[in-house]
């Protein structure tokens, strides 16, 4: 049996590893659309890496909207062709 603090680690770990693949796949400024809480969706860019939040959920910070956004509601948009 596990203890609570073993789930909650386990919990962690999956949480930085989705964080580390969004990561490894786009540096801050990427471009992105994000659905707002208000259920509108925003293209911005990423202003920091993604990263665990006290322990229980993946976010990014985002150029123009105040506070973090989950790291679910977040999409990675394609870079415009040079």
């Amino acid at each position: 049996m596990t203890t609570r603090a073993e789930r909650q680690a386990q919990a962690t770990a999956k949480l930085q590893a989705v964080c580390d693949k969004f990561n490894a796949a786009h540096q801050v400024g990427a471009a992105v659309s994000v659905e707002l809480d208000s259920g509108e969706v925003r293209e911005t860019v990423t202003t920091s890496e993604a990263q665990v939040l006290s322990g229980h959920s993946a976010v990014i910070w985002l150029d123009g909207i105040s506070g973090c956004y989950d790291l679910e509601r977040v999409t990675a948009l394609k870079a415009a062709k040079a």
